[in-house]
């Protein structure tokens, strides 16, 4: 009886020690990462030429994009990174001629 509570413990020690390091907050640098890896890999916004910065958890995209799916593609995937307080979407929209 006693192991199991012993054992129930450790158990719920380490599921809360878990949840706090992961409730730690990302760097800047490490939020520009994860926003720059998730853009150029987007088969429909294709960011490899985008312009990201992070300031204090805020991101700011920049440049063009041929289609308006893709700004608001691009704004969707920033802001669903873990960390990520909000986002200045600056992208223009401008058609290739």
């Amino acid at each position: 009886m006693k192991a199991k509570l012993v054992l129930s413990l450790i158990l719920i020690c380490s599921l809360w020690a878990g949840a706090l390091a992961a409730a730690k907050p990302l760097s800047d640098d490490a939020l520009y990462d994860l926003v720059r890896r998730r853009l150029t890999s987007d088969t429909i916004v294709k960011g490899g030429a985008l312009e990201v910065d992070v300031k204090s958890g805020v991101v700011t995209l920049r440049g063009s994009v041929e289609l308006e799916k893709q700004k608001i593609r691009a704004e969707k995937i920033a802001r669903k990174v873990g960390g990520v307080k909000s986002v200045v979407n600056e992208l223009t929209v401008r058609r290739r001629k």
